[in-house]
């Protein structure tokens, strides 16, 4: 684990906003020079803080206006293994997260589709098949604010 300073916080605040920005325009902005921010994000990549660089897409502008997360609960008789529910969830292109979660679900999946009609029929096709699917619950998500989390950032 590396220390990181109030000036590799900045870096990280500044990719977070736009993780697109170089280090030259990083730089400027934080009073580096482009060879030092570089080097410093190349210290953060080098020791896994920094893990990667996303493009967001807009789910909207895309096409698919309703998110629906699902919480899965296995059937108990005849269970598969976690393992072929979890592959055959990822295999579904409409399902953007499985997560494999404690409590009353045994996992969490984050399901986009165009609309009701369209997630309900990914629901019934595709959901409903997956091996070992036993009770299902859909959450609609109503909004969403995105926000970086506490990482110590702010």
């Amino acid at each position: 684990m590396i220390e990181i300073d109030d000036t590799d916080r900045a870096i990280l605040r500044a990719m977070a906003e736009d993780a697109g920005r170089g280090a030259g325009a990083i730089g400027r902005a934080l009073g580096l020079s482009q060879p030092a921010a570089w080097r410093r994000i190349r210290r953060l990549e080098e020791a896994g803080v920094i893990a990667g660089r996303r493009v967001v897409a807009d789910r909207a502008a895309l096409g698919f206006g309703v998110t629906v997360f699902l919480g899965v609960k296995l059937a108990t008789k005849g269970r598969p293994s976690l393992e072929d529910f979890e592959r055959a969830a990822q295999a579904i292109p409409e399902v953007q997260v499985v997560q494999h979660v404690l409590g009353l679900f045994d996992y969490r999946l984050r399901v986009v589709a165009r609309d009701i009609a369209d997630f309900e029929r990914i629901l019934r096709r595709r959901i409903m098949t997956l091996p070992g699917v036993g009770q299902v619950e859909a959450n609609v998500l109503l909004s969403e604010e995105a926000r970086p989390g506490p990482l110590g950032l702010g």
